[in-house]
């Protein structure tokens, strides 16, 4: 079994999980492997939005995909692909902020009727086996 050690896939294993991500259309100035490495790298490096390499492109650009992506479910969808493809190891583990941890404004302490939840999640890199 083998799987990156680094949170950056490469052309090759991105045409394995290409399948779980919308097609893109229109004029899109960044794809979805470079938007995916920019998240790895956030995720990785724990690093702002703002504070990506420029290498990656605009963060704001790559922020509202995830962003997208996160609430479509893609993300969901992409990160268990990486497992199963034996690409990326990582472990979820899911945190929830409160108003209690965060300054929270009142219309976002919670998830109305029919809502998701608001949560953030933090892959972590595990060891190899």
């Amino acid at each position: 079994m083998w799987y990156n050690w680094f949170m950056e896939i490469s052309q090759a294993q991105y045409e394995r999980i290409k399948s779980y991500f919308p097609k893109q259309r229109g004029n899109v100035s960044l794809s979805n492997l470079q938007v995916l490495n920019a998240i790895l790298y956030v995720f990785e490096h724990g690093c702002t939005w703002r504070g990506l390499p420029a290498r990656f492109g605009n963060w704001h650009t790559i922020y509202t995909r995830m962003n997208r992506w996160a609430k479509n479910g893609v993300l969901d969808r992409v990160f268990t692909a990486l497992q199963d493809e034996q690409i990326l190891r990582v472990d979820f583990e899911i945190v929830s902020s409160g108003s209690t941890v965060f300054e929270v404004h009142p219309d976002e302490m919670g998830p109305g009727e029919g809502e998701r939840p608001r949560f953030i999640w933090v892959p972590q890199m595990l060891q190899p086996r």
